[in-house]
């Protein structure tokens, strides 16, 4: 379910008018399983794209923690086909082969000739410190494959913590919302490795992006005693935990369990509820209950409200502050016997107001002395 969500919005991008859906991969050392996991979205994507089946018709690939030919083996696995004279929905911003530009100084005789089949494919980046600069390449690299206008293409940046190393973070936050907010970019997604960085540079990521997937281990704490085959477990699988942002502003919470096999990464369904899931992730970690329990509730119905008529046969009475006559007895009447008198005078089904002053200082209710006459204003 979890899976299936992160695809569907890959696939179908983002509406005419709208950012760009943008997905947030964070992995940890604990479930370092972060570059198959967004491998698997990766040729997800691709082979959605290649089939005309997303709303982006092209994909710019921003290598920077891995080689390029890993990923066109990694396409070529999936039966895609990104080699080619016909193929024009396929380029790579090459970041990893020479980022700082220190194999360019090199002689020609030193440097190792690069693959052939990735070379009409790719353009080397060499100086990963100018990120204007990076996003100006990803962007000529996506209207050269779909041109201008309203045809879109889709932008994946393999490690953003590699960026994050050469870059300061307000410059590669930028660099992700000026991609975000671009026109012709349908959809945006990165890989993060959350123990690199301090909380609020994932955080800011996090606020930025409309899908965050969080990779947890399956054995939060392995014992000792099989200490090495639950981390070893850990390596394999794990938790995907996802926080999905939707238009009209709500959060939707899913889990579900992955573990990585030769052939790809597989999905089960938790048995944990999705309810469960988004009462422990959303409400925050507070000193006291906000739920009650089973005697809790059933003390609470039995409390008596005061204004509650208890059904005893005898007349509803509504306390409005003042005793009443009954209560006053025969000596203390008084204005308040007077009153009821009066009251009890009137004819039947007519109501009068009588109005008591509590003093003889009290003004008349008709005088026509200004109240604030004694003011100095």
């Amino acid at each position: 379910m979890a899976e299936a969500s992160v695809g569907r919005a890959l696939r179908d991008g983002s509406l005419e008018g709208e950012h760009a859906v943008a997905l947030s991969l964070r992995d940890s050392l604990s479930c370092p399983l972060g570059a198959q996991v967004f491998g698997h979205f990766f040729r997800g994507l691709a082979a959605n794209i290649a089939a005309g089946r997303s709303s982006a018709r092209g994909l710019v690939l921003v290598a920077l923690d891995r080689s390029p030919s890993l990923y066109l083996d990694l396409l070529k696995s999936g039966g895609l086909n990104c080699v080619g004279s016909g193929v024009n929905w396929f380029r790579v911003l090459d970041c990893y082969s020479d980022p700082l530009g220190w194999k360019a100084r090199l002689p020609s005789s030193l440097r190792l000739g690069g693959d052939a089949s990735v070379e009409e494919l790719q353009t080397l980046f060499t100086d990963v410190k100018d990120v204007d600069r990076l996003l100006s390449l990803v962007l000529d690299l996506g209207r050269g494959m779909v041109g201008e206008g309203k045809r879109r293409f889709a932008v994946a940046v393999d490690s953003v913590s590699a960026l994050l190393r050469r870059a300061s973070l307000q410059s590669v936050a930028s660099f992700i919302s000026n991609l975000r907010g671009h026109g012709q970019v349908s959809t945006v997604l990165w890989l993060l490795q959350s123990d690199l960085h301090e909380s609020r540079i994932c955080a800011a990521f996090d606020y930025i992006s409309t899908m965050v997937v969080l990779l947890e281990p399956e054995i939060e704490n392995p014992g000792t005693e099989r200490g090495g085959s639950n981390l070893e477990q850990n390596f394999r699988g794990g938790r995907f935990h996802l926080r999905m942002k939707r238009r009209n502003g709500r959060v939707k919470v899913l889990c579900e369990e992955f573990f990585v096999e030769t052939a790809g990464v597989k999905f089960f369904s938790t048995p944990l509820s999705e309810s469960k899931i988004a009462e422990q992730t959303l409400l925050p970690k507070l000193q006291f209950n906000l739920q009650l329990s089973e005697k809790e509730r059933m003390d609470r119905e039995k409390v008596v409200l005061p204004f509650e008529h208890q059904g005893n046969g005898k007349a509803v009475r509504i306390y409005d502050g003042r005793r009443s006559t009954e209560e006053l007895g025969p000596t203390g009447g008084g204005e308040a016997a007077e009153l009821g008198r009066a009251v009890g005078s009137g004819g039947g089904g007519k109501g009068e107001i009588h109005y008591v002053r509590d003093s003889d200082e009290e003004e008349l209710p008709d005088s026509d002395e200004d109240p604030d006459d004694d003011l100095d204003i």
